[in-house]
C-alpha cells in the first residue's frame, strides 16, 4: 500500500490532472503519468519481495522486578534478499523498538537488541513483531507479522530481609526451643501418588513404580514449624493512596521471597479462593506472577476467606499479615488465625502505630512499621531483634 509519501504523490497527481484538464499543458499530464507509475512501479516492487520472514525474540535476565531493566534480542531470518527492511517490536504498556536493516541475505540471521524499563509491575505483551519493506522512492510498502506474541512478567521489588521470626515449638509432635528449617529434601515421607506433569522425578519411589507399572511420587510433608502464611490485604478502604498499596505489594513479595529461601514452606493468599503454596520454584514462580497482578477490590470478604483457611487446618510457625491501616477486622483475623500459628508479624504501611497496631503488640505479635516512602528492610531486621531479645529474655 502507498505510504504517506506515496499519498502525497497520488494527491498531487490528482491535482495536476485537473489542472492539466483546465489548462491543457502537456507538461502536467507528463507530471501526473510520472507520479501515477512511481506508486504503481512501487507497490509492484514491494509485492514482489515476497515477504517471508521468522522471528524469535529472547528477554534477559528471565526474572524482572519492577524498576528493572530488561534487554529483548529480536532474531529475524528471511528466505529472500531484502532492501531497507523495516522491524518494529511492540511491547503493549511500555513502547516499541522499530529497527532498519538496510540488506538482508537469505538464511542469514540479523539480531538486534533493545533495553525496557520494566514499570509498573504487571504482565506485558511482546509483539508479534511487524516486518515491512519499503520500495527505493519510498512510495509503497508491504508489511507482514512475523514471530509469536510473548509474555514479559514484571514481578514487584523484593527486598533483602535478614532474620526470621522466633519459631518457639508449640506443635504436639514438635519440642524445640528455636527454629527448625526443612528445604527440599529435608521433608517427612507421607505417603504415595501417581505422578503428574512437572513433578520433579528425583521424588519417583522407584521400587513402588516398578510394581504398579506407573510412575509414583513420593508426597512428602513439610515439618510443622517450617509453614507459613502470608496474607496480603487487598481491600481498597485499607490504603490511603496507591503508593500505600503498592508498597504494601512490595512487602508480601519480599516476605515471600525471604520466608522461601530461609527454607519455610510460606503459603500465599492476596484475595482469591485459591492459595499458593510456596514449595518450589515453581509455586514461587506462580505466586510472584500472582502479586505482580493482583490489584485493590472492596468486594473482598475478610472474614469468610480467613475462615475457610482455619477449617482448612492450616497452621505453622509464621503468619505475616501484610496491609495498609489495621483496623478490628485485622484485630478478627489475628484472634481466629493467630492461635494456629507461634509467631504473627503485622506490616503496616504507616508512619506510626494506631490503636489496632498497639493492640498487636500488646497481645504479642511482631509489628513492622514503613511508610510508602521508606525500605521494608530497616524495619524488618529492628522488628526481628526485638523479637529474638523478647524471646531469649522469656
Amino acid at each position: 500500500m502507498p505510504t504517506l509519501r506515496g499519498w502525497a504523490a497520488l494527491g498531487a497527481a490528482l491535482a495536476l490532472g485537473l489542472l492539466w484538464v483546465g489548462f491543457g499543458e502537456q507538461l502536467l499530464l507528463a507530471l501526473a503519468t510520472f507520479l501515477l507509475l512511481a506508486v504503481t512501479f512501487g507497490s509492484l516492487y514491494v509485492r514482489r519481495a515476497g515477504l517471508n520472514v521468522a522471528m524469535s525474540r529472547v528477554v534477559a535476565p528471565i526474572q524482572v522486578h519492577d524498576g528493572d531493566r530488561a534487554i529483548v534480542e529480536v532474531k529475524m531470518t528471511s528466505s529472500r534478499r531484502l532492501h531497507e527492511a523495516v522491524v518494529e517490536d511492540v511491547v503493549h504498556g511500555l513502547g516499541a523498538a522499530s529497527f532498519v536493516a538496510s540488506r538482508v541475505r537469505p538464511a542469514s540471521p540479523m539480531v538486534a537488541r533493545y533495553e525496557v524499563l520494566c514499570r509498573p509491575r504487571g504482565i506485558y505483551k511482546l509483539g508479534p513483531a511487524t516486518v515491512k519493506v519499503h520500495d527505493p522512492l519510498d512510495l509503497s510498502e508491504y508489511a507482514v507479522i512475523a514471530g509469536k506474541a510473548d509474555r514479559l512478567v514484571v514481578y514487584p521489588q523484593v527486598e533483602q530481609l535478614t532474620g526470621v521470626p522466633t519459631v518457639r515449638g508449640q506443635d504436639p509432635n514438635v519440642n524445640t526451643a528455636s527454629a527448625s528449617f526443612s528445604l527440599t529434601g529435608g521433608e517427612d515421607f507421607f505417603t504415595l501418588r501417581e505422578y503428574q506433569q512437572g513433578d520433579d522425578l528425583r521424588r519417583v519411589h522407584w521400587p513402588s513404580s516398578a510394581r504398579r507399572d506407573k510412575l509414583m511420587i513420593k508426597q512428602l510433608e513439610m515439618p510443622w514449624q517450617s509453614r507459613a502464611l502470608v496474607l496480603l490485604d487487598p481491600r481498597s478502604q485499607s490504603y490511603q493512596t496507591p503508593e500505600s498499596f503498592e508498597h504494601a505489594v512490595r512487602g508480601a513479595a519480599s516476605a515471600v521471597a525471604h520466608l522461601y529461601r530461609s527454607g519455610y514452606s510460606p503459603t500465599l493468599w492476596v484475595g482469591d479462593p485459591e492459595v499458593i503454596n510456596v514449595a518450589s520454584s515453581q509455586a514461587y514462580t506462580s505466586a510472584m506472577e500472582q502479586l505482580a497482578t493482583v490489584s485493590t477490590g472492596r468486594d473482598v470478604d475478610l472474614r469468610s476467606a480467613v475462615g475457610r483457611m482455619r477449617r482448612s487446618g492450616m497452621a505453622g510457625g509464621a503468619m505475616v499479615l501484610v496491609t495498609g491501616t489495621p483496623d478490628n477486622s485485622h484485630l478478627a483475623v489475628y484472634r481466629t488465625l493467630g492461635r494456629d500459628y507461634v509467631r504473627t508479624l503485622l506490616m503496616s504501611v504507616t508512619n506510626a502505630p494506631n490503636d489496632a497496631i498497639l493492640q498487636f503488640r500488646a497481645a504479642g505479635a511482631v509489628t513492622v512499621l514503613s511508610s510508602s516512602t521508606s525500605k521494608w528492610a530497616p524495619a524488618w531486621h529492628e522488628a526481628m531483634e526485638r523479637a529474638w531479645s523478647s524471646a531469649t529474655a522469656g
